[in-house]
């Protein structure tokens, strides 16, 4: 296991989606070095099946364990579905692996007891039944209504949000009674905290709104913290890789991040 505190943060999504649990890591833990990793040659993972999945995830965190990552941030829903526990093993001994699920369902079983609860997801995750399985093992009483929104995320990263046609979007998903009476909303996507303050304009902030990526960022902070794996260098450095060049790509990131940044493209395969 790689116990350098000045090793790197190693996230992986499969376009701009990641960037927001990026973007939360890098506010929480200013001081952490971080390597992104953003698939564009493939995305959207949510329609993809579980072994090409998983045989993207093993190409990117092997991109990610030669550039020293102490740590690997799947910060993808589908991939944590189809991926954590073949990429747990696999890393084992060189890296810790952090998927966006589990600190999910630890913050709404832990907060939520006995309510309804609605999820928006791709495909994949939706049909996965991962979050509907771990929230009843915890025999808290929580109702789970999933609803598998795949339009989202590609229309997310051709940058339609914030305007007329992803307010009509959403409001058609939403208005599914699939996500009536619901108390609390899971975002199961990572592009979704882009459309966050749509969501919440549609339920006129009547319905609590869960973000993984500040969770997951405070469960990274715990790991590192416990681990003494915490970086107290300053002046950390950002690295961005994509498997395809997209312009919109580079728009994306300098936008999150306030700053200019260089996109390195790293094929999966050659």
């Amino acid at each position: 296991m790689n116990n350098n505190p000045s090793g790197p943060i190693g996230i992986y999504d499969s376009g701009i989606g990641g960037l927001t649990v990026a973007h939360a890591i890098t506010n929480l833990l200013p001081n952490e070095n971080i390597i992104y990793f953003g698939d564009t040659a493939h995305l959207p993972y949510g329609d993809k099946s579980e072994a090409a999945i998983q045989a993207y995830s093993v190409k990117i965190a092997d991109v990610l364990l030669k550039k020293g990552c102490k740590v690997i941030v799947i910060a993808c829903n589908s991939a944590s579905s189809a991926a954590y526990e073949l990429l747990k093993e696999y890393v084992r001994k060189d890296a810790h692996i952090i998927n966006v699920i589990d600190p999910m369902v630890d913050h709404v079983v832990n907060h939520y007891p006995s309510q309804t609860i609605g999820l928006i997801g791709t495909k994949r995750t939706v049909t996965s039944g991962i979050y509907a399985t771990r929230i009843a093992q915890a025999e808290k009483g929580i109702t789970l209504n999933s609803l598998a929104t795949p339009l989202l995320a590609p229309m997310i990263e051709e940058g339609f949000f914030n305007n007329q046609i992803s307010h009509e979007i959403i409001a058609q998903y939403l208005s599914d009674e699939q996500l009536g009476s619901i108390a609390s909303m899971i975002l199961a996507c990572t592009h979704y905290p882009l459309i966050k303050k749509e969501i919440n304009n549609y339920y006129n902030g009547k319905v609590t709104i869960l973000d993984s990526s500040e969770i997951v960022a405070e469960a990274l902070r715990i790991y590192l913290s416990e681990n003494n794996l915490l970086n107290i260098e300053s002046k950390p450095n950002k690295h961005f890789f994509v498997s395809d060049f997209t312009p919109s790509f580079e728009a994306s990131t300098r936008l999150f991040f306030g700053e200019i940044v260089h996109l390195e493209q790293h094929r999966l395969w050659n």
